[in-house]
């Protein structure tokens, strides 16, 4: 299990450790960035950051939600009273 968790996470930071930079932006906002920036305007020089921050909090709302409740109905330790005959599906 730990291995499985270790490679997991592994592939998760090297994922996003050698992913190229992103631009998540539509065309419309990404042809106002670039003519803002072009023009002197530094307000706009974030914009594909902020986009990425609000692309980026829906996933970590379901991936906390998702760890939460894991770990709350997960069972340890059951025993499962399983017949020792064969089943013949005949």
């Amino acid at each position: 299990m730990k291995k499985k968790v270790f490679f997991i996470l592994l592939v998760l930071v090297f994922t996003f450790a050698l992913a190229p930079n992103v631009n998540a932006q539509c065309a419309m906002c990404s042809i106002n960035a670039e003519q803002g920036v072009k023009n002197g305007n530094t307000q706009t020089a974030g914009l594909n950051t902020g986009v990425l921050y609000l692309l980026s909090v829906p996933y970590l709302m379901a991936i906390i939600v998702g760890v939460v409740w894991y770990k709350k109905y997960r069972k340890k330790n059951i025993h499962l009273n399983m017949r020792k005959e064969p089943i013949n599906l005949n």
